[in-house]
């Protein structure tokens, strides 16, 4: 909603800089006008002047100059110079103007079509229909075709769909278009057919994910060797244990995983939802309460109903919270600390891009290293997925990339900046966030 805001009020300012230029230019070009009609009318009084004197004077050797010559020299074709383009009659000035589609500044050598689109801009934007009710976008007050746009799958949709009730996926963020039926699950959020297609729905279906990324942080040397329990859980239930562990710092973003240190009571789900004919949801949910207790890491909980690669994203996370505090990194600068979750989380979706044959190799060839390779054990090449799937797991990486909370966001990409001065290396960089937090302020989060 924030960067939807700033996106807003950003199209706002260009708009009406776009209109102060458009009338500056309206008004020179009416004074243009003026002007060439001024030279048309003198052009023509020269003329009639110079066939008099060709007339009077041809026994003197003058020279007798054509009409079409005297209008080149009177009135010379507009020239692409830097200054003006003249375009279905309309002046522009190139180096201030910007698209009013694509709002990129026009180049010199770029045909305009009506003096304020790209020709390929004014095609789409004449043809751009809503992503959700498949409407023509309609025009605003000031005629101009006004919509939203995710930043990562470019569909564009009317504004009112944002509040109109329209469901979106928890999952992939993207609205219903018309004509298809999301999932709603039984904590009221809703689920696309594509998520919904490799969601994992139970406790019981989460294990061979567990057991996989445990393989993934012992191949990077980060082997977590206490068993404790991983539950998929519904939001409520999510959101009591968080009250519990006395977290207030996700309140900014939306929970979906959680590393534990508190005995608690939590409700799994033990039988997740299935699949009924014509893609309904059966709903109901067999719960089993389990007490969590015993170390640093009482227990993970996820919540459920997410596709695979977005709940191993945030297993992996969560598990290196859980690394960090059974080997004693307790005093960590919080969005340092998240932010180094969220760089495990991302290696691990680098990871899975690789076919299973190329990352075993890789892991061989690379056994006496060090430093290991990003990928290890994926159960599923990539060569396998379905083409939303390879869409998704970039979705899930620019999600991390480009997360401007404060917490997660900001901490992520000074993370980031260590991990890059160390070569990578997870060992070295957790030494200079150690370093950094001993020797820096705590966290006002």
């Amino acid at each position: 909603m924030v960067r939807r805001k700033i996106q807003e009020e950003a199209e706002k300012i260009e708009i009406e800089r776009v209109k102060e230029e458009s009338l500056k230019q309206a008004k020179q070009e009416e004074e243009k006008r003026r002007s060439e009609e001024l030279n048309k009318e003198q052009g023509k009084r020269k003329q009639e002047n110079d066939d008099q004197l060709s007339n009077t004077s041809k026994d003197k050797g003058q020279i007798n100059h054509s009409k079409d010559d005297v209008e080149k020299v009177v009135n010379p074709p507009p020239r692409i110079d830097g200054k003006s383009v003249i375009e279905d009659g309309i002046s522009v000035n190139p180096r201030s103007l910007c698209c009013f589609h694509c709002h990129r500044p026009f180049a010199l050598h770029e045909i305009l079509k009506k003096g304020r689109f790209h020709i390929d801009c004014y095609k789409e934007y004449r043809n751009r229909n809503c992503y959700v009710c498949q409407q023509k976008i309609p025009f605003n007050t000031e005629g101009i075709r006004e919509y939203n746009e995710h930043s990562f799958w470019k569909e564009k949709y009317c504004p009112r769909h944002d509040d109109d009730g329209t469901a979106k996926c928890c999952s992939c963020e993207r609205l219903e278009p018309r004509g298809t039926n999301y999932v709603m699950l039984g904590d009221f959020r809703w689920l696309c057919l594509e998520c919904m297609g490799s969601a994992v729905m139970d406790t019981n279906e989460v294990q061979p994910l567990h057991f996989e990324i445990r393989e993934f942080f012992e191949g990077l040397f980060f082997k977590v060797d206490k068993e404790f329990s991983l539950l998929l859980v519904e939001k409520q239930a999510l959101n009591k244990a968080e009250e519990e562990e006395k977290i207030d710092y996700h309140r900014a973003a939306v929970t979906r995983g959680l590393c534990m240190s508190e005995e608690q009571i939590v409700p799994s789900i033990i039988e997740g939802p299935r699949m009924g004919p014509d893609n309904q949801l059966i709903t109901d949910i067999v719960t089993e309460s389990q007490k969590v207790s015993g170390c640093e890491v009482t227990g993970i909980l996820i919540i459920y109903g997410l596709p695979r690669l977005l709940t191993g994203y945030i297993l992996a996370h969560e598990m290196m919270h859980a690394w960090l505090r059974l080997n004693g990194y307790r005093n960590l600068k919080l969005e340092l600390e998240e932010g180094l979750c969220q760089a495990l989380g991302l290696r691990w979706l680098e990871s899975q891009t690789f076919a299973s044959t190329d990352a075993a190799a890789s892991v061989a060839s690379s056994s006496s290293s060090p430093a290991p390779p990003a990928a290890t054990t994926s159960k599923k090449s990539s060569d396998d997925w379905s083409i939303f799937e390879n869409k998704f797991v970039d979705f899930c990486m620019n999600q991390i990339k480009e997360d401007d909370s404060p917490v997660y966001g900001l901490g992520f990409k000074q993370v980031y900046e260590m991990m890059v001065s160390n070569n990578y290396s997870i060992k070295d960089t957790l030494k200079e966030i150690v370093s950094a937090s001993n020797t820096t302020p705590d966290s006002t989060f």
